[in-house]
């Protein structure tokens, strides 16, 4: 455990220090078998140490370490819909933030498909309704949407999403990023987002 621990600390830091989320906000996680490695509430993802993560089981239940992030039930819910997923990252980044909080958004697909890499790399990305942060009572809606999207956007609070591997994870929610900027940055201009077929042919 102690590479996918070190391998958590790395990403940690790095989306920090790139502004990706900013204080004590936003968490990362990584599968250990039957559980994963979560970081810890109260922390900073710019200072994240590699021995003291907290485990925690697919159910939710903490099993190790300091108190883990009250957002890990997100993590487990995100863990049992995709057995196929290896990490989950969260974060408060700042365009993605704003476009949850746009009124009148399709909560089937939130953005448009503008790019090629958001495309392949994001998908589907279903808008999940208000919870307060922590509220299990969103783990049920989260654990149903992820079975058919590997990123949500949670409404008024941030992204996350499941990927193989923690610089999968971390690939979708910057990318995600990035088109929640453009269409910031388009919102007012008329946009010719990709076609149905040029869509299909990146199949």
């Amino acid at each position: 455990m102690t590479d996918i621990s070190s391998q958590i600390a790395e990403l940690g830091a790095s989306l920090f220090h790139r502004r990706l989320t900013h204080g004590r906000t936003g968490n990362l996680s990584a599968r250990a078998g039957d559980a994963f490695l979560i970081t810890p509430t109260g922390g900073s993802l710019g200072d994240v140490s590699p021995g003291r993560l907290s485990l925690v089981s697919l159910a939710g239940e903490h099993l190790d370490g300091p108190r883990p992030s009250k957002e890990a039930f997100l993590h487990a819910a995100l863990y049992r819909a995709r057995p196929d997923a290896g990490a989950v990252v969260h974060l408060h980044s700042t365009y993605s933030v704003a476009v949850s909080c746009h009124d009148g958004l399709d909560p089937d697909d939130v953005l448009p498909p503008l790019t090629a890499y958001y495309v392949m790399r994001v998908g589907r990305l279903p808008l999940l309704p208000y919870h307060a942060p922590g509220d299990p009572a969103l783990g049920p809606i989260a654990e149903r949407a992820a079975r058919t999207a590997h990123a949500l956007l949670l409404a008024n609070h941030g992204p996350i999403a499941a990927g193989a591997d923690l610089a999968a994870a971390a690939d979708v929610v910057e990318e995600l990023e990035e088109t929640a900027r453009l269409w910031l940055l388009l919102r007012d201009r008329p946009v010719r987002p990709l076609t149905p077929e040029q869509i299909r042919s990146l199949s």
